[in-house]
């Protein structure tokens, strides 16, 4: 599966994108809103991992663009925010998951495999 990774913390995205390649994926990294953008409209992705607090924006932002454009891909929203305000924004925006970190890389596995089988 083509996995498209948006992550500006760079210790994370090397752990996140080493554990996914291993398990068989295809990974591609963005750090920034606007590289992710681009990535996203290619349609190439069964999954897009999202931070919300982005240097150049809000993954919001993505994902409600993507969802206007109906472009259903399984999204999982990757944030240090906990707060169920955000968990509710992002889960109204469209966001299939939700991961708080730090979290556990096999359960993330788990969650694309389970976002992947609802689409």
């Amino acid at each position: 599966m083509n996995v498209l990774l948006v992550e500006d913390n760079v210790l994370l995205g090397d752990a996140v994108r080493d554990h996914i390649a291993a398990d068989g994926h295809s990974v591609d990294w963005c750090l920034n809103l606007a590289e992710a953008t681009e990535a996203a409209g290619t349609g190439k992705y069964g999954v897009i991992l999202l931070d919300l607090r982005l240097p150049d924006g809000n993954g919001l932002t993505l994902l409600k663009a993507l969802r206007r454009q109906a472009n259903f891909v399984p999204v999982i929203i990757l944030t240090a925010h906990d707060q169920t305000s955000d968990q509710i924004e992002g889960l109204q925006s469209g966001a299939d998951d939700f991961l708080v970190k730090p979290f556990g890389l096999s359960e993330l596995s788990e969650r694309m495999k389970a976002a992947n089988r609802k689409h």
